[in-house]
Parts: structure tokens; sequence; C-alpha cells
């Protein structure tokens, strides 16, 4: 049971990254390809358009948060 949370948590996660992205490639191919190969560059991006990349921030948030706390059960 704990595995298939942890899959849950992690697709969260992949999927806020990927709604980044393709805020990232709506600001420009040159953000999307950066935030692409850099990993760095989602977080410039993520403060520089806080308002187009709150929303996927807020999702990879709430899955970290949830794999900490199904990491953290006996």
């Amino acid at each position: 049971m704990r595995e298939t949370l942890a899959l849950i948590a992690v697709f969260i996660i992949v999927v806020g990254g990927i709604l980044l992205l393709i805020e990232a490639f709506k600001e420009g191919v040159v953000w999307g390809l950066a935030c692409l190969l850099i990993s760095p560059v989602a977080l410039i991006f993520t403060i520089l358009h806080w308002d187009v990349a709150k929303k996927p921030f807020f999702i990879q948030l709430f899955g970290v948060g949830f794999l900490f706390l199904v990491a953290s059960q006996n």
C-alpha cells in the first residue's frame, strides 16, 4: 500500500513539473528548453514568473509533502 501511495505522490510531482514546463514554453522556447535541460533554471523561472508558475509549484509542493507523509508512516 505504501508503494502505491508513493507512486501516486511521484506522479503528482511529475504532473506539476510537466505543467511548469508547459508554462515555460508558453513564455518562450528558450525558457522551456532551459527549464527542461538545466534544473536550477526552473526555480529561476518560478521566481520570475510567479503569476503563471505558482499553480505548478504548489502541485509539486503538495506531491513532495504527500511523499514525505507516506515515507514517514511506520
